[in-house]
This record gives C-alpha cells, sequence and structure tokens, in this order.
C-alpha cells in the first residue's frame, strides 16, 4: 500500500522539517480533490484530477493509490471512463492516509 522506502528517502532527500510541510501540503491538497471526486466528480476535469493525485501519491510513497490513479488514466484514455475505478480510489487513499498518519507522521514531527 505505501512505499515505505520512498518516504524514508523523501525525509532524507528534504530533512525532517521540510518533509512535515511536504506531508502537510499533500494532505490539503490531495483531500480537496478526493472531497471533489467524492461529491461531485467533473468528467472534463477527471483526468487531470487522476494525474495529479497519481504523481502526489507516488512522491509520497502512497503506491497502491497511485497505480490505481494510473489505472483511471489509462481508462479515459481509452474511452472507457465508466470503468475508472472511482469507489477504489477513493477507499484506497482513506486507508492509505489513516495508515500513513498513524505510522509515518509522528516520525515526521519528531
Amino acid at each position: 500500500m505505501i512505499d515505505w522506502q520512498r518516504v524514508q528517502s523523501l525525509r532524507d532527500e528534504v530533512g525532517p522539517d521540510d518533509f512535515a510541510e511536504v506531508v502537510e501540503l499533500f494532505l490539503e491538497e490531495v483531500d480537496e480533490v478526493m472531497r471533489r471526486l467524492a461529491t461531485a466528480p467533473d468528467p472534463a476535469r477527471l483526468a487531470d484530477d487522476l494525474h495529479f493525485v497519481r504523481g502526489s501519491a507516488l512522491n509520497l510513497g502512497f503506491a497502491e493509490l497511485g497505480a490505481l490513479c494510473q489505472t483511471g488514466e489509462l481508462r479515459l484514455a481509452e474511452g472507457r471512463g465508466g470503468e475508472v475505478p472511482l469507489a477504489a480510489i477513493l477507499d484506497c487513499y482513506a486507508r492509505s492516509r489513516q495508515l500513513f498518519l498513524e505510522t509515518a507522521a509522528p516520525r515526521a514531527v519528531a
């Protein structure tokens, strides 16, 4: 679900203080997109939203979420927008977010 080696690499790259800021920004921005996807997904914006979430997710180590977003992007590109795994993306983000906060966030601010 989460690539913990990527999390550690990012933390090492930016340092603990900046890592905490990166995490905060990631959660704020991705939370906003997820709220939109859960309540009023815009078909004209869906590919951009999935691309944004995928890039953000992979940067922070949310590997499963990144893969699900990529699947959605590919399906959209193939004209199969009805097959975008939106419910799975939302669920994966919620589970990944919770696991990350329980596991990595205490260390991020320590």
